[in-house]
């Protein structure tokens, strides 16, 4: 992965459990208000396929993002294959990303296949930087 993309510059997050399932972050300080889901959002957008120029969030990857009112945060996303060459690194990264945004608490990423992915999924935007009109 370049280092433009990477969330944080020499991060190497650790391997995701078999149960499909990255955490990180911890419980919110009470003094800091609950960040809105869009922020989330726009720190998610931060995470990069490191084959593809385009962020996860564009490529359609992510299904779910939810934020409760400790702040915690739910992600559902899914990769583009099941054999990716990054399952064991992406949802981590996308985890300590969430976790990053000012206001929230805990991060659970869940790698979900249902639906299975397409490039149907993707913005107009991914579409025009991957050329796929």
């Amino acid at each position: 992965m370049s280092m433009e993309h990477a969330p944080f510059a020499g991060f190497m997050p650790t391997p995701m459990p078999e149960d499909g399932i990255a955490k990180a972050g911890e419980p919110r300080d009470p003094s800091v208000p609950v960040a809105a889901v869009e922020a989330v959002i726009e720190g998610v957008k931060t995470v990069y396929d490191p084959e593809i120029p385009v962020n996860i969030y564009e490529l359609g990857l992510i299904y779910k993002c939810e934020i409760d009112e400790k702040g915690d945060v739910a992600i559902d996303m899914t990769l583009t294959a099941p054999a990716c060459p990054v399952a064991g690194i992406l949802p981590g990264q996308v985890a300590e990303a969430a976790a990053a945004v000012a206001g929230v608490g805990e991060v659970t990423v869940e790698i979900v296949w249902d639906p299975p992915w397409d490039p149907s999924m993707m913005s107009e935007a991914a579409r025009v930087e991957l050329d796929m009109f």
